[in-house]
Order: structure tokens, then sequence, then C-alpha cells
């Protein structure tokens, strides 16, 4: 999978380190030089680099766009972010536009022309770095558009532990006996650097932080219980 990345701050450098860690191709414009210089020496495998505007179809020709399978915008100004994703369209015909959205209000502006409008918010970044292969970010687009939302909650420090190896004799919360809002599904635990799918067995542990997909306006519900654990 070849991607072109806008944008080489904090969000576009950890969205290249994570695709390149899994051997897909990755081309990067950004406009900072000096950013250039430390992605050059910051990256774990080889990128494109190309020192240039992002909205400037002779910069996103350079990176190669003709052959991407995904555009991201990643930058903190959501009309950069906008513009980019529609050059990429309109003129490479990129299968994939991905922008990040700094304010929530401009997401539906975002998908109403097409372009999959991702929150920049700790959760959507990893799950757009899951997506080796295209399911996380389609994940995504799905649940916009369905008027679902993605809950973030960090499980308080008074939940007991709970060992995996001793299952069968220690207490513990288990993702199948927990009682959600209906219309609410959780979907990822958060352990570290490290982000798993849930499944009925996953057993939540103090400090955690679950993510859990529900139709709007049950986010506070889902917090709410998950904090009564």
């Amino acid at each position: 999978m070849y991607v072109v990345i806008n944008g080489g701050g904090k969000i576009g450098e950890y969205l290249a380190t994570k695709l390149l860690g899994n051997r897909h191709e990755v081309a990067i414009i950004e406009q900072s030089a000096k950013r250039i210089d430390h992605l050059a020496l910051a990256l774990p495998g080889t990128a494109l680099m190309i020192l240039g505007d992002g909205c400037d179809s002779v910069y996103q020709a350079d990176a190669g766009m003709d052959g991407a399978d995904i555009f991201v915008a990643t930058t903190g100004s959501d009309d950069v972010n906008l513009v980019s994703c529609e050059i990429a369209s309109l003129v490479f015909d990129v299968p994939r536009t991905i922008a990040r959205v700094n304010n929530p209000k401009n997401e539906r502006i975002f998908r109403r022309v097409g372009i999959e409008a991702v929150s920049s918010t700790t959760v959507i970044t990893r799950l757009i770095e899951a997506e080796a292969t295209e399911g996380a970010v389609h994940a995504i687009m799905s649940l916009t558009q369905g008027n679902l939302m993605l809950t973030e909650v960090s499980i308080p420090k008074h939940v007991r532990a709970f060992d995996e190896e001793q299952e069968a004799d220690a207490p513990g919360h288990r993702v199948a006996d927990i009682t959600l809002p209906e219309g609410s599904l959780l979907v990822a635990v958060g352990r570290g650097d490290s982000l798993e799918v849930v499944t009925g067995a996953t057993v939540l542990r103090p400090g955690d932080t679950v993510i859990c997909a529900s139709k709007e306006g049950l986010g506070d519900a889902v917090r709410d219980a998950l904090l009564a654990l």
C-alpha cells in the first residue's frame, strides 16, 4: 500500500512510523525544512520526503500521487486538510482521502464532499496507524456516517486488577459480564502503547483506556457505566 501524508508533525510522523514498520510505502509532504530533516533521522524506514505545500498539485505530483492508494492530511489546519484532500481526489483521483479534523464542527463539511473525517484524538490516531490494512479507517467512516460516536473512558484506579493467568479463580471485570446501554459496544482497550480488540473474555484493568462505539447521545451513559465498575 502506498500512502501519501500531508503534514510531517507529530501525528504525521506517528502514522508514517507505523506504516513503514508494517512495510508500506510512504511519502510525506511537509513545508518545514527543519521538520523534514528531523523525519529523515527519526523514521524507521525510507520515506519519500517532499519539501513543499501539500495544497499545491505540483508537490502532490512530486509525491507520486498517481500511484497512491490513500492520501492522509494530518496538519493542524482544517482548511489545509480539506483543500489538499480535494486536490488529491479531484486532480489525481486517489481512491481514498482521509483528513484530520481539528474542529468537530467541520466533520460534516468533510464528509459532504466525500472525505473521511477523522477526529484528532488519541483514540483515532491509534486507529489510523492500525490502517495497515483498510479495515480500521473504513470502520471510522461507517461510524461517522451512521451517526455513531467513539467514546474513550479510563477505568478508575480503584478497580481490582485481574491476572489472566488466574482467570478461573480471581475476580475481575470481564467484558462479557459488563452491562452497557442498549446501542453501545466495547470495541478496544488500550494499555500503555498497545491497543487490543475487545472480546467477551477481555478483562478490564485499573488504568485501562476503553473505547466504545455507541449511538449519538449515549456517550455519558457509557462513561457512567464503565466508571461505576
